[in-house]
C-alpha cells in the first residue's frame, strides 16, 4: 500500500481524469450550434458527433478492465489518457465533420479505458478504511465535470473559436497523466488468462449495437425497423457472450461476480442511480435556458448545487456506512434521491416560489445528497467485493452497466419528455415547436408570439414533471428492492456477502 500522501496525490491524478471524462459528457453540448454554422453539420452530423463518442465509450470498457488486470492497470490508464489526448487535438484542429467524428471515437475509446482503470485503481491505493472518502471525491469529481462542460464550453465558445471546447482537454490529460506515472503503483493480475477473443469481439459488437440502438430510438421511435434491429441484435450478441462466457476456461470476464448479492444489488443500485442521474441532467439544463431564460454558463453555474449536495452525500454515506452497514445506507440515499425527484416534479412555469431557480436550487441539492448517500456506499460495497487482482475487470463490469443503465434512462425518459410535451402544446402549434421546446423558442422568437412560448413553456414544465416523478417512483421501488435483497453485512475484500466463499488467490 502507498504512503499517506502518495496514494491523495495519485487520487488527484484519477480526479483529474475524472473530470475530463465529466466534462466533455457535457462540453460538447453548448457547441452543436457553432459547430452546425461553422463546419456546415447537418443535423445527421451532429448526433454522430455525438454519438461517436458514445458508443465505442460503452462497448470497449469490459475489454479495458481485463487487458487492465493482464498488462497492468497504470500501463493501460496511462494508454487511454494518450489516446483521449490525442484525440482532443485531432479533434481540435479537425478541419471538417469526417474528422471530428473520427477524433470524437478515439477520444470514446480513450475514455472507456480511464473509466473503469481508474475506479479499478482505488482499492489498490487506499485501504477498505480510506476507500469510501476516495470514492466520494471520485465521484464528485465525475459530477462535477458535468456542469462545468456548459459553463467551460460557454466561456470558451464566448472567446475563442470552436476547437478551444477540445483543447482545454489536453493540460488536464497532461498533468494528469505525469502524476498516474509518478503516484501510481503499477497493479496487476499475475493469473490473468490471455485475452478472451471471441469474449471480447461478443462484448463489444453487442454493446455497440445495443447503445446505438438506444440512442437512436427516442429520434426514430422505438418501433423504427432499424432501431429494433440494432437493439435485437444486441440482445442476442450479449446472450451469446454470456453463454460463451461461462463455458470458456479463461473467460474475460468473471460471471461468478454475479452469485454475490452484494456486487448485484449493489451495482445494481448504482444503475438506478446512473439512470436518475442522466435524466435530471437531461431535463433540467432544458429548463434553465429555455424556460427560466439563462445563457450556457448560467445554466452550468447552476446546476452546481447538485455537486455539493452530492459532496456531501458522499462524505456523510462513508462514515453512516461504517455505522450502520450498506443494507441501511444505500436504500436511505435511494429515498433522500426520490425525495428530491418528488420535490422537482412539482415545479411550476410561473405564479408560485415552485417556479423560482431557488426552489430548483433546493431539489437539486437534495437530490444531489441522494445521489452522494447511495452512490458512495454502493460503489465501496462493490468494489469491496472484488478481489484486487480482479478489480479491473469487475470495475470494468460495473461501469458498464451503469452506463447502459444512463444511456437506457436517457432514451427511455427523453421519448417519455417528448411524448408529454407534443401533447400538451396547443392545437394550430406549428409542427416545428413540436420537436423540441428550443425550437419553441426560436420560432416565437422569429414570429414574436408569446402566446407560442408561453404555452411551449408550460408543455415543457408539465413534461418534465412527469420524468422528475418517474424518476421519483423509480428511485422508491430501487430502495425497496435494495433493502430487501442486500445481505445484512458485508464481508472483507475477496469474499461473498451471504457465505464467505474465498474469491482472492491466494498471494
Amino acid at each position: 500500500m502507498a504512503s499517506l500522501t502518495s496514494r491523495w496525490w495519485a487520487l488527484g491524478a484519477l480526479v483529474l481524469s475524472a473530470l475530463v471524462i465529466g466534462m466533455d459528457a457535457t462540453v460538447l453540448n453548448v457547441a452543436l450550434p457553432t459547430l452546425a454554422a461553422d463546419l456546415h453539420a447537418s443535423t445527421g452530423d451532429l448526433q454522430w458527433i455525438v454519438d461517436a463518442y458514445l458508443i465505442p465509450f460503452a462497448a470497449l470498457m469490459l475489454p479495458a478492465g481485463a487487458l487492465g488486470d493482464r498488462f497492468g492497470r497504470r500501463r493501460l490508464l496511462l494508454a487511454g489518457l494518450a489516446a483521449f489526448g490525442i484525440a482532443s487535438v485531432f479533434a481540435t484542429y479537425a478541419g471538417g465533420t469526417g474528422a471530428l467524428i473520427a477524433a470524437r471515437a478515439l477520444m470514446g475509446a480513450g475514455g472507456a479505458v480511464i473509466m473503469p482503470l481508474s475506479t479499478s485503481i482505488l482499492p489498490v491505493v487506499f485501504p477498505p478504511a480510506e476507500r469510501g472518502r476516495a470514492i466520494a471525491v471520485w465521484t464528485a469529481a465525475m459530477a462535477l465535470g458535468l456542469p462545468l462542460g456548459p459553463v467551460v464550453g460557454g466561456y470558451l465558445l464566448d472567446h475563442f473559436w470552436w476547437g478551444s471546447v477540445f483543447l482545454v482537454n489536453i493540460p488536464m490529460i497532461v498533468v494528469a497523466a505525469v502524476a498516474v506515472a509518478a503516484f501510481i503503483p503499477e497493479s496487476r493480475d499475475p493469473t490473468a488468462p490471455r485475452t478472451d477473443v471471441p469474449g471480447a469481439l461478443l462484448s463489444v459488437t453487442g454493446l455497440a449495437a445495443l447503445v446505438y440502438g438506444v440512442i437512436e430510438a427516442p429520434a426514430r421511435g422505438w418501433s423504427d425497423p432499424r432501431v429494433l434491429g440494432a437493439l435485437g441484435a444486441g440482445a442476442v450478441l450479449l446472450a451469446v457472450f454470456v453463454r460463451v462466457e461461462a463455458r470458456t476456461r479463461q473467460p474475460m470476464t468473471d460471471l461468478g461476480l454475479f452469485r454475490s448479492r452484494v456486487f448485484v444489488w449493489g451495482a445494481a443500485g448504482a444503475t438506478f442511480v446512473s439512470l436518475g442521474m442522466s435524466g435530471v441532467l437531461f431535463v433540467v439544463p432544458q429548463h434553465l435556458q429555455a424556460v427560466l431564460g439563462h445563457d450556457a454558463l448560467g445554466t452550468g453555474v447552476r446546476v452546481i448545487p447538485m455537486v455539493a449536495g452530492l459532496m456531501a452525500g458522499g462524505l456523510a454515506g462513508e462514515r453512516l456506512t461504517a455505522r450502520l452497514g450498506l443494507r441501511v445506507v444505500m436504500p436511505a440515499g435511494l429515498v433522500v434521491l426520490a425525495a428530491g425527484f418528488f420535490l422537482g416534479s412539482g415545479t411550476t412555469v410561473s405564479g408560485g416560489a415552485s417556479s423560482a431557480y431557488g426552489f430548483v436550487a433546493a431539489w437539486l441539492a437534495v437530490l444531489g445528497a441522494g445521489v452522494g448517500l447511495a452512490m458512495v456506499p454502493a460503489m465501496d460495497g462493490v468494489l469491496a467485493t472484488l478481489p484486487e487482482e480482479r478489480s479491473g475487470s469487475g470495475s470494468a463490469t460495473l461501469q458498464t452497466v451503469r452506463q447502459v443503465g444512463g444511456a437506457l434512462g436517457v432514451a427511455g425518459l427523453g421519448s417519455m419528455l417528448s411524448a408529454a410535451y407534443a401533447s400538451d402544446l396547443p392545437d394550430g402549434a406549428p409542427e416545428a415547436a413540436s420537436d423540441s421546446i428550443t425550437a419553441a423558442a426560436v420560432l416565437a422568437a422569429r414570429a414574436g408570439d408569446a402566446a407560442l412560448l408561453s404555452a411551449a413553456r408550460e408543455a415543457f414544465v408539465h413534461g418534465m414533471d412527469l420524468v422528475l416523478l418517474v424518476c421519483g417512483a423509480t428511485s422508491v421501488l430501487a430502495a425497496v428492492l435494495v433493502a430487501v435483497f442486500l445481505p445484512g453485512s458485508t464481508a472483507r475484500r475477496g469474499k461473498t456477502a451471504e457465505s464467505g466463499h474465498e474469491l482472492t488467490p491466494a498471494r
